[in-house]
């Protein structure tokens, strides 16, 4: 194939008949795609297998769901006594768990008495070392290290913490590594989708994201059938189970996946750009890499512009439409994040079977990706978030309300599958309402607040064991609450995406004038 250098014959009337060369310069992303644009067999078996790294994460977001479960118990002497109904108002030898002690790290460490900051304490420790995390790695995937080696590191730590985990001793070590994970696992999803996405062309790059989605679901609905295939067993087969096969996985990667070919040209990296573009690029194409191409690149490198989240943090707070907006979308994040992460942490608190209600929560997150997927096109973005957390929020507050068990569970089903929904929903407006220079930092901020909303909610969870209303209460209210200041903000559905600050201060002005942008 011949050098792909287009160029155009253009006619100077006003200087002169003589025909004059203009060329025009593929961009790097064109020329990029036009190598990797179909999806072949490779880059998908890559891309698959970078998603995969989303079905480990969401075994250590809710792993703490059965680990840190209280179990069961009952009265062993005068079971029809009146008085056997607080477990911390009785004497010991009264009562008994209906599962061995080393089956929930309450019970093991005789926690069932202790305030809800203590028995909360992991939980909210793993979502605070998420928080960290997400701060301090933010900027290493797109500077030093790159996005395959964050990801291989992360995952690694992650898995690695978790086995660590197992061999816990007291409350305070147990914590202290829960943080460690949760600060290793931060940046994984970032990773792992942007990674995805920059190994095949813009057609499929939907598609991949999808993948990574289910991958999440399907490591959330794995959670309930490990945690029944070993109830009875101590809670450190748990961590065992779901950790060590990550850490094979984490190795896996580091040896059959490559580099994303667009950061290695950006840090200067030339011989591993080329190897990486020619592997990853059909036959067919491979004739268009010529010395001329590569040459090119030098020219390509002065026009790319390296920011990092501190730098477009700054571009955010200066522009007061720019942080008003961030500043309302972390507020929304920050109630959908305490209700996404909470409910499921919650279900042990409801009359139903946990591993079946968790099992359903899991499987939720399924159609709430699909539906996203077939209707973002028609669903106004606002609006929909709005009416998402305003249903949430009712269907929370009314579940510890009614009585009914079934209707509790399908009361808590409809308020979780709205969260999901309303979860989606915002990163995607998230991605419409900042340029490009900005976008990617951020997202990172909204998906922070989400994280700092789930701080929050294991304390509560532990406090509804004796007061309902703590968890499913409060977090109703606040989804409620948190999703009204998404009506300040501008609609974006069948709107253009602008890459800087001027052209989206310039596409507000237009809109504010009543001129359409589409």
């Amino acid at each position: 194939m011949a050098d792909p250098n287009p160029l155009l014959l253009l006619r100077d009337t006003a200087e002169s008949e003589s025909p004059r060369i203009v060329e025009q310069r593929p961009s790097l992303d064109d020329t990029i795609e036009r190598c990797i644009g179909d999806c072949r067999w490779t880059q998908f078996f890559q891309a698959t297998l970078i998603s995969n790294a989303w079905f480990f994460d969401a075994q250590q977001t809710f792993i703490s769901v059965f680990t840190d479960a209280e179990p069961t118990w009952h009265c062993s002497t005068s079971p029809s006594n009146s008085s056997c109904k607080n477990i911390c108002q009785i004497s010991r030898d009264s009562w008994k768990w209906d599962l061995p002690a080393h089956t929930s790290i309450i019970s093991e460490w005789s926690l069932e008495c202790s305030g809800s900051i203590i028995t909360g304490l992991p939980a909210s420790f793993f979502f605070l070392g998420c928080l960290t995390g997400g701060f301090v790695l933010a900027t290493l995937a797109d500077s030093s290290l790159g996005r395959k080696n964050m990801l291989v590191l992360s995952s690694l730590l992650m898995s690695l913490t978790g086995v660590l985990t197992a061999l816990s001793t007291n409350l305070w070590m147990y914590t202290a590594l829960r943080f460690i994970s949760g600060f290793a696992r931060a940046t994984i999803g970032t990773c792992a989708l942007v990674l995805s996405t920059e190994l095949v062309g813009k057609k499929w790059r939907g598609n991949v994201g999808i993948i990574g989605f289910i991958c999440f679901t399907l490591g959330f609905l794995s959670l309930p059938g490990i945690a029944y295939l070993t109830r009875g067993s101590s809670w450190r087969l748990l961590y065992l189970w779901t950790c060590v096969p990550s850490v094979f996985y984490s190795v896996l990667l580091y040896f059959l996946v490559r580099e994303s070919p667009r950061w290695l040209y950006i840090k200067g990296r030339k011989e591993e750009f080329t190897k990486t573009l020619r592997s990853i690029a059909a036959p067919e194409n491979r004739g268009s890499l010529t010395e001329s191409f590569f040459g090119r690149c030098l020219e390509w490198k002065e026009e790319l512009q390296e920011t990092d989240l501190y730098s477009a943090l700054k571009t955010l707070l200066q522009k007061s439409w720019a942080f008003w907006r961030l500043a309302s979308l972390m507020v929304v994040g920050f109630g959908v994040g305490m209700i996404y992460y909470g409910m499921p942490l919650g279900l042990g608190n409801l009359p139903f079977n946990l591993y079946w209600s968790v099992a359903l929560n899991a499987i939720l997150e399924l159609p709430a990706c699909l539906l996203i997927f077939f209707l973002i096109g028609k669903l106004n973005r606002k609006f929909s978030i709005l009416g998402l957390a305003l249903l949430s929020g009712i269907c929370s507050v009314t579940c510890v309300l009614v009585r009914w068990k079934w209707m509790q569970i399908g009361l808590e089903l409809i308020s979780f599958f709205s969260a999901v929904t309303a979860f989606d929903l915002v990163l995607i407006y998230t991605l419409e309402l900042f340029p490009t220079c900005v976008r990617n930092s951020a997202v990172s901020m909204v998906r922070q607040a989400v994280v700092f909303g789930g701080v929050f909610a294991p304390v509560l969870v532990a406090a509804s064991r004796k007061n309902g209303f703590l968890s499913y209460g409060v977090f109703g209210v606040t989804v409620a609450v948190c999703g009204l200041f998404v009506a300040f903000l501008p609609e974006t559905r069948g709107t253009t995406f602008c890459d800087t600050i001027d052209e989206e201060e310039r596409k507000n002005v237009t809109i504010s004038n009543g001129v359409d942008t589409v």
